[in-house]
């Protein structure tokens, strides 16, 4: 009886030369996508913004039209492919513009912090991030999705223009999300679905869009060990006069 040959997870298999120190770069950048699902669903399940929920939800209806735009193109890869499938439109190229425009979307157009109050001010608070930082943020993120996109084509899982459609394809679909998610929120669709009996049972909140959930959780945590040195020295004071 003929043993079964053994296969590859191609999710993470990357073919890469070991000589080339570029090659060895791109191997990594290929794994961003993945990273970028684990940071995806730590945060979901972690903070339970709403804002995030919906940023993952288009993130994979832009798979699915990936999925969709290869089956229906039917394009090969290069003939010195590394990988299997179609390559019409590139999905790393995709999946990280989609990513990237949808960070710089929200970071330019939605993301509107209110400073904490200055009578208020905690030690080592920090004032939110000023309009030419959240745009240097969104510009880094789109060299890296540039970056993983180039870097499929330097390790030949694709050609320039399978790249290129990937990169439109995933900029487009994150404009039109964007779109679909401020009429959503202009129409009060987002808040009539929180106050639902599933968005409270799902704990689903809305605070990123105007506060830093950073400066937030510390301004608690600040409050809670002031609490608890003011109780001791309560305590301490009592002890003394007794």
């Amino acid at each position: 009886m003929e043993a079964t040959p053994l296969a590859s997870l191609t999710l993470t298999h990357v073919h890469y030369n070991p000589d080339d120190p570029v090659s060895y770069l791109c191997a990594w950048l290929a794994l961003v996508p993945q990273a970028l699902c684990v940071i995806y669903v730590t945060l979901i399940w972690s903070t339970r913004e709403i804002e995030i929920l919906f940023m993952f939800a288009g993130q994979m209806g832009c798979e699915a039209l990936n999925f969709l735009l290869k089956r229906l193109i039917k394009e090969e890869r290069p003939k010195q492919m590394n990988g299997k499938g179609y390559g019409m439109p590139s999905s790393h190229a995709q999946f990280t513009a989609y990513f990237s425009i949808s960070l710089a979307l929200f970071l330019l157009l939605r993301h509107r912090p209110l400073p904490p109050p200055s009578k208020q001010q905690l030690p080592y608070s920090h004032t939110p991030l000023t309009l030419l930082e959240r745009f240097l943020l969104s510009f880094c993120a789109v060299i890296v999705a540039a970056s993983v996109a180039l870097s499929r084509i330097y390790l030949s899982y694709h050609t320039p223009l399978q790249v290129s459609v990937g990169f439109l394809a995933g900029t487009v679909s994150a404009i039109a999300w964007f779109g679909v998610t401020e009429l959503a929120r202009q129409e009060g669709w987002v808040e009539w679905g929180l106050e639902s009996w599933v968005g409270r049972m799902g704990r689903w909140r809305d605070l990123v869009v105007e506060e830093d959930l950073a400066e937030s959780g510390w301004r608690r945590w600040e409050e809670k060990r002031k609490g608890k040195e003011a109780e001791s020295m309560n305590g301490g004071d009592g002890k003394k006069t007794r």
